[in-house]
């Protein structure tokens, strides 16, 4: 089916975001609308076999899952899909804080965006220990002259030039087997981003962040975490738990198979034994004409309860390490596939004793007339949270991108790449180029003789 698009629309950049879960491979494709909500032109979704908890575990399946949805996005939004903005998380991201100082030599202009670029530079050069890269670093507060808790530095005059960053690195072979898989289904990668911030983006208001706000994203491997205040990020952390953790306990508490056990957890799960009648039971079909196994709803909210409980006080110790616990006045955001059990929010309040709500993506969503009405409906779960984050994030990158008036299409880590190819390998490449050179000269000379 062929689009109409018109003549200003074509000119806003079209971005697409790759969610790659355990338990699901997305891909939207969408662009910013002139009422600064965003528009999904397609979404493509497929069955993740090859992830487990955020970690790639099998290429060659994670591949196959990619190309599915890529292929789904692209029929429904006629976009050639080439370039995507990839989400990344899993248990071993971690995060740390740390101090840049910057002494500035023109003393006669104000600091400029070029000087908070080369503080972040700075930042990418730190030794990280064996196996580890920077993914992010974010700025947070920056002291200008002894002069603290300046947000935005540009344009002041200053000599000295401080900030504290915030700093996520991951596993080196886990970011390259994500980067393997996406140029194996075609693709190029515009930016790795942290999957909580993604999902910040689509569910958290800029009133929460300033606030103080955690949001709790309950994905099928693990549940991500992400504390703000005053508008900046505070403190990140990826627990290796999530819904798939409760669907074994179903499986092996209740007895059953795996599908059923995902079944049950869905359609009648609940997080608070206490919010069901002892009286109600589910009858589970039997195995090839064995009897049909009745299970109470109670003792399956128990089992449900007992992981989710887990969850939340591992959440709560974070939130606690923090040191933000006292400053969150927005309290706790639920979001992801697991913030759609029964009673959740109820459940984080009686652990944690902060507010809680589930967060669900459709508030930056504009109406859309092409998608058909059931996917546009179900783009405003909650499981869609980062999904749809992938994509604000990558439509907010292309607009400052657009502003700098830098093209698009090369990203962050091929300019590096390109720098290192260009300072050569050392000794060994020194020898061969000045052969090279040898060569060429002695060419040159014989053609001078001729």
């Amino acid at each position: 089916m062929e689009k109409s698009i018109s003549t200003s629309a074509k000119s806003l950049p079209i971005v697409v975001g790759l969610d790659i879960g355990t338990t699901k491979i997305c891909v939207t494709v969408g662009r910013r609308c002139h009422n600064g909500k965003i528009e999904i032109l397609g979404i493509g979704k497929a069955d993740s076999a090859g992830v487990t908890r955020g970690v790639v575990s099998n290429i060659q399946k994670t591949v196959q899952g990619i190309v599915q949805a890529v292929e789904t996005a692209t029929s429904q939004s006629n976009v050639d899909i080439k370039i995507a903005n990839v989400g990344i998380a899993g248990q071993h991201i971690k995060s740390l804080q740390h101090r840049g100082i910057l002494t500035r030599k023109e003393l006669n202009t104000e600091i400029q965006r070029k000087d908070i670029d080369k503080l972040v530079e700075d930042m990418h050069k730190l030794l990280m220990p064996p196996g580890e890269e920077i993914i992010h670093v974010l700025p947070q507060e920056f002291t200008v002259d002894n002069e603290p808790g300046i947000k935005d530095p540009i344009g002041m005059a200053g000599v000295r030039l401080e900030a504290n960053f915030h700093i996520i690195s991951g596993h080196v072979s886990a970011v390259k087997n994500i980067l393997k898989c996406v140029n194996q289904a075609g693709l190029e990668t515009q930016e790795l981003i942290l999957e909580p911030l993604a999902s910040s983006e689509s569910v958290l208001s800029d009133e929460e962040k300033e606030a103080g706000v955690v949001l709790v994203d309950i994905g099928g491997g693990t549940t991500d975490l992400a504390i703000f205040h005053e508008g900046i990020i505070r403190h990140t952390a990826v627990i290796p738990f999530g819904g798939n953790s409760v669907t074994e306990d179903i499986r092996e508490g209740c007895s059953v198979m795996r599908n059923q056990a995902e079944l049950l957890k869905t359609r009648f799960g609940s997080a608070l034994a206490d919010e069901n009648k002892e009286n109600e039971i589910i009858c589970v079909p039997g195995l090839r004409g064995r009897e049909p196994k009745e299970i109470s709803v109670k003792n399956l909210a128990f089992v449900i309860q007992a992981r989710m409980e887990e969850i939340i006080e591992h959440v709560y110790y974070e939130i606690k390490s923090s040191g933000y616990e006292k400053k969150l006045i927005a309290g706790i955001v639920i979001t992801g596939g697991g913030a759609q059990l029964k009673h959740l929010p109820q459940l984080v309040e009686y652990v944690t004793g902060l507010d809680s709500r589930v967060g669900y993506p459709n508030e930056h969503i504009a109406k859309n007339e092409v998608l058909p009405k059931n996917v546009y409906d179900e783009l405003k779960s909650p499981m869609y949270a980062t999904s749809i984050g992938l994509l604000i994030k990558g439509i907010q990158k292309a607009e400052e991108v657009d502003q700098k008036g830098k093209q698009m299409s090369v990203p962050i880590e091929k300019e590096r790449a390109l720098e290192k190819s260009k300072k050569g390998f050392g000794l060994f490449d020194k020898l061969l180029q000045t052969g090279a050179k040898f060569i060429r000269d002695d060419i040159k000379d014989e053609d001078y003789i001729n």
